[in-house]
């Protein structure tokens, strides 16, 4: 028989649930503590402010910081292997590594199809990533709250609003998971003697359309002042030095400007980040996806447009040595490479300041060992004026130059770790050092660094890439680990890295500003092409021709002589004249832009016109520089290729005529007496006629074969476009798709004679 609570306990139980009540109301403070030391975080019970969060790094060694970057998912449901590496392979990395913080820079999923031209967004995929980030968080044995993933381009293909119910990212991302949902989310990793800021941002289209014209970063106004105000939270704060990285889906080269005319470039340039963290590209354009931006007070238009070399010039040689004088406002934007295809990893290190990476290639599987060298920097791609600057006036951290420095990962015990430095004067290197390299000791570590003293000074040399270090490090199986053998500087000088012409032309030019300089080179470019020569036609009395351009040779003649010809087929004229018009001033496609395939919007030049789900109004032209990847191509591949073809074959037929003329004997000023002396001769004539057409007209076949392949071009750019936007060519792009055929074989058959 169940016994009956006396009153006292039952005013006990009162006062026990008003206090319960109480402590709810009430600041407290718990802490997270990562497996190994890791970072512990105070966080107040109050709803928790992602937006603005600290953890405070605990355990040796207390000098350095380490992170873990990765980037380009593209988990998919035609490639099962992608998501079953990174299960496989990334768990167990990040528990040897043991990180700070894990970033993911965007393509979280592929949201493609298996032919890779319909881009939208599929829910499979989105449930398999957060499948398997719960299996990696749970393997690695770090907390989840630590994994910070953001959108890419692939992640907002045809969202039509943040949100929405084909939103994915905000339901199974890590970052949706915690309630981050802002564009911008800062976490500052703190030591005891400084304070290591990471800013966050999602450039993505608020109004997500459809790939392919959904390629760059469209940060706006609001969220670049939002990344200004979380990189300046701590500046008014003394006592700590300060490090600030920020990190995004798109390199600068692919983000547009805001409303205002404003950059990242500008933000990260106010603020001196140390590096700009990035993906989007991946490595099939190169591996030295990294580029130096520096402020110059002497700013070139051209600077606006693209940059020629990986490091940009400093406006100015001389040093301000001045105590608490202003730094050198630059930064470093780093790429990374994508793990789709690479299987790549990044580990960002924070040595009292010097900031390093290493990037990792797990296509050969797992790594046993992984060394990170801290100090000396690597002189190509880490340096910058700012250390050149500190060390020209003493301005040194205490202690930061007097030792080589290197992070050691290891699944197995180190016996031995040793530096050595190569001198490449003489044009081979020369082992010049080699010195063992101790561990520092601590109760509590999250990792293992291992430092040697060497006289720092006695480097110097005003050549950068004179010195390399290489660190050799072996565990307790035998097994040996190098590092990249890479060149440093201690007195600042940056080793010069020349950019291929691919890496040139996805880090070197910055898009968003050249489109439309671009589009309109192309079309003065045709208009100039159609018109000028009507207007020689019309108002000039000296006629070019094939005869004058045989009387008079030159550049000119020739290209009167062809662009006059194309004029007096007027039907083909007028046609490649209203084409032009209508590229410019009207709708090119009529297309489905969102997953669920609802509204269309209308694409033309300057970009996309689609209903706001908001309203009933329409946006002003989204996606806009992204449509240059459709408009472009179809300028320079397409257009300009027919209308110089189609002035070649009408220049070919003139030739023909006078060739034939040559050759039949027939004069404008025979007398008609002739005419009866050469009807004996017509089936003769007849033969010799056919016989050249077929043989001797293989200019003409030449052009056929490059209209067709021009054809050929523009098909394949139709199919594309018909699959991405599900659109009827004849439907809902007719004239797009059917004008150059047409006016092609219009002009072929104009010039199939000399009639």
């Amino acid at each position: 028989m169940e016994k009956r609570q006396s009153p006292q306990f039952r005013e006990m139980g009162l006062v026990v649930l008003m206090l319960l009540c109480l402590s709810t109301t009430m600041p407290t403070s718990v802490s997270i503590q990562q497996e190994g030391g890791g970072a512990e975080e105070l966080v107040s019970s109050q709803p928790r402010k992602w937006q603005d969060r600290v953890i405070e790094v605990k355990g040796g060694p207390e000098s350095v910081v380490w992170i873990v970057q990765l980037s380009d998912l593209h988990f998919s449901v035609h490639h099962p292997e992608r998501a079953l590496d990174f299960k496989k392979i990334v768990g167990p990395a990040l528990k040897m590594i043991n990180p700070s913080l894990v970033l993911i820079t965007g393509d979280l999923t592929d949201g493609k199809s298996k032919d890779l031209l319909t881009m939208k967004q599929n829910e499979d995929e989105w449930v398999e990533y957060q499948d398997v980030m719960e299996d990696v968080a749970r393997r690695s044995g770090l907390d989840k709250s630590i994994f910070y993933d953001l959108r890419g381009n692939h992640d907002n293909f045809g969202v039509p609003i943040i949100g929405g119910s084909f939103d994915f990212f905000s339901n199974y991302s890590i970052n949706g998971q915690f309630g981050r949902k802002g564009n911008v989310n800062s976490v500052t990793l703190e030591t005891s003697d400084r304070k290591h800021v990471f800013v966050g941002l999602d450039s993505t289209m608020s109004t997500g359309l459809r790939g392919p014209t959904n390629l760059f970063g469209h940060p706006t106004d609001q969220l670049l002042s939002q990344i200004d105000s979380q990189l300046s939270q701590w500046d008014s704060q003394k006592g700590k030095s300060i490090t600030k990285i920020s990190f995004g889906h798109f390199p600068l080269s692919f983000s547009a400007f805001s409303e205002s005319q404003k950059s990242l470039r500008d933000v990260f340039l106010k603020h001196s980040v140390s590096a700009y963290l990035c993906g989007h590209l991946h490595t099939r354009f190169g591996k030295n996806l990294k580029r130096h931006h520096q402020s110059n007070e002497k700013f070139l238009s051209s600077h606006r447009f693209f940059q020629l070399n990986m490091h940009q010039e400093p406006s100015e040689n001389t040093q301000n040595c001045l105590y608490q004088a202003p730094p050198l406002k630059e930064f470093w934007e780093w790429e990374m490479g994508d793990w789709r295809k690479s299987r790549a990893m990044r580990i960002v290190a924070v040595d009292r300041g010097h900031v390093s990476y290493l990037d990792i290639d797990f296509k050969s599987g797992t790594k046993k060992t992984i060394v990170l060298p801290t100090f000396p920097l690597d002189s190509r791609f880490m340096l910058t004026s700012s250390l050149h600057q500190m060390y020209g006036c003493q301005h040194m951290v205490p202690f930061s130059f007097e030792t080589i420095r290197c992070l050691v990962f290891s699944v197995s015990p180190i016996t031995s770790v040793v530096a050595r430095i190569y001198d490449t004067r003489s044009g081979s290197p020369l082992m010049i050092v080699e010195t063992t390299m101790t561990k520092f000791v601590r109760d509590i570590s999250r990792g293992d660094i291992y430092a040697a003293a060497w006289n720092y000074k006695a480097f110097e040399d005003p050549s950068p890439d004179r010195f390399w270090l290489q660190i050799e490090v072996i565990d307790v199986m035998g097994r040996s680990t190098l590092s990249e053998l890479r060149p440093f500087s201690v007195n600042g000088l940056s080793a010069k890295i020349s950019w291929t012409w691919k890496e040139f032309f996805v880090m070197g030019c910055q898009w968003a500003a050249l489109y439309y300089p671009i589009f309109c080179s192309a079309v003065y470019l045709m208009l100039s092409i159609l018109l000028i020569p009507k207007f020689v036609l019309m108002f000039s009395k000296k006629q070019y021709s094939y005869k004058t351009f045989i009387s008079e040779k030159g550049l000119i003649n020739c290209i009167a002589w062809v662009l006059l010809d194309l004029c007096r087929i007027h039907v083909v004229w007028f046609g490649f004249l209203g084409y032009l018009i209508y590229l410019v001033s009207c709708p090119w496609l009529i297309g489905q832009v969102f997953t669920d395939g609802g509204n269309r919007g209308y694409m033309t030049s300057m970009g996309w016109w689609v209903k706001n789900f908001n309203s009933r109004e329409k946006h002003d032209y989204i996606g806009s520089p992204d449509i240059m990847v459709v408009v472009l191509p179809h300028f320079f591949f397409v257009v300009v290729p027919s209308i110089l073809v189609a002035g070649a074959l009408a220049a070919e037929r003139g030739i023909y005529k006078e060739h034939f003329l040559s050759l039949s004997g027939k004069k404008e000023d025979n007398d008609s007496s002739q005419k009866n002396k050469r009807s004996g001769k017509y089936d003769n004539h007849r033969h010799r006629r056919s016989k050249f057409d077929f043989v001797e007209r293989w200019i003409r076949k030449v052009l056929l074969v490059v209209c067709l392949v021009i054809c050929w071009k523009h098909f394949t750019n139709c199919k594309a476009l018909a699959k991405a936007y599900e659109m009827n060519p004849l439907l809902h792009f007719p004239v797009y798709s059917l004008a150059i055929p047409l006016l092609l074989a219009c002009t072929v058959y104009k010039t199939r004679s000399i009639q």
